[in-house]
């Protein structure tokens, strides 16, 4: 690991490969760069370089008062491409780091070869928004760890818990041992409770693949589809899965995601 001083902030970040194509990835609300456990391995194995990277609020990167906006971490991963000198990169963001991802493309076109938007949304609109306001309650009342158990149910799909019972005891486990604090927590929540590209998603203008985990619950399929619907020339793809498809279904999630950055390398 390596850390970085970059747009006001101490951002840990981890830097692999000698590929001549660099892939971006950006995680996940309350989740650090380990999130890409199951992906980094086939992307090195792919022939590309990974930078992974903690956003502000978790991990071993700063976590300055909030609330965050997506755009804010944008700027963070912006200035962290910058320090290290990387150009023509593929970025892909899963979840909140979908909607980092967007606004990244919006402000900075010019630093990426493709774009790839996980398991995401253009804007919550009144479902996932009281699932959110849920959330901000219950991590007041009951702390992080809580509030992640409960996602969990949200993330994996039914067969998970039915056929992996020791997997899903392992996710509990790491989950009641978070050590995220409640205002880090609620000023990453922030992000997605604010987040909306609706109307600026024809500015679009790099080769975008749109993906979601087909049994997505907990970001409904339709607005993962509703996304990839208004970003132009996009490209839509789903893999077996809920929302955390990267970690129960990494297989064809890599697949996919190698499978199109490789089309848009050179």
């Amino acid at each position: 690991m390596s850390t970085a001083f970059v747009n006001g902030i101490t951002i840990n970040y981890q830097l692999e490969g000698e590929g001549p194509e660099t892939v971006v990835l950006v995680n996940g609300l309350a989740d650090d760069l380990e999130t890409w456990g199951a992906q980094v391995p086939a992307l090195l194995d792919a022939g590309l370089r990974v930078l992974s990277f903690d956003n502000r609020g978790i991990g071993a990167s700063d976590k300055p008062a909030g609330p965050y906006t997506s755009r804010l971490l944008a700027d963070d991963a912006k200035a962290l491409v910058d320090h290290l000198g990387l150009t023509g990169i593929h970025l892909a963001g899963v979840s909140m780091g979908g909607m980092i991802a967007q606004e990244y493309a919006l402000a900075y076109p010019g630093d990426l070869k493709s774009l790839t938007l996980a398991c995401t949304y253009a804007a919550p609109g009144p479902f996932c928004s009281r699932m959110f306001a849920l959330w901000a309650d219950m991590a007041r009342e009951m702390g992080v760890p809580t509030v992640m158990r409960d996602v969990g149910l949200w993330a994996f799909t039914v067969p998970f818990f039915e056929e992996r019972p020791e997997e899903a005891a392992e996710f509990d486990t790491a989950m009641a041992e978070m050590t995220m604090s409640v205002e880090a927590y609620l000023s990453q929540l922030n992000v997605i409770q604010t987040h909306d590209t609706t109307e600026r998603l024809g500015q679009i203008s790099t080769p975008t693949l749109v993906l979601a985990g087909e049994e997505d619950i907990l970001i409904p399929v339709r607005l993962s589809r509703r996304l990839q619907e208004a970003v132009p020339g996009s490209q839509w793809a789903t893999v077996p899965g809920g929302h955390a498809c990267l970690w129960e279904t990494p297989e064809p999630f890599n697949t996919t995601l190698i499978d199109f950055v490789r089309a848009h390398s050179g």
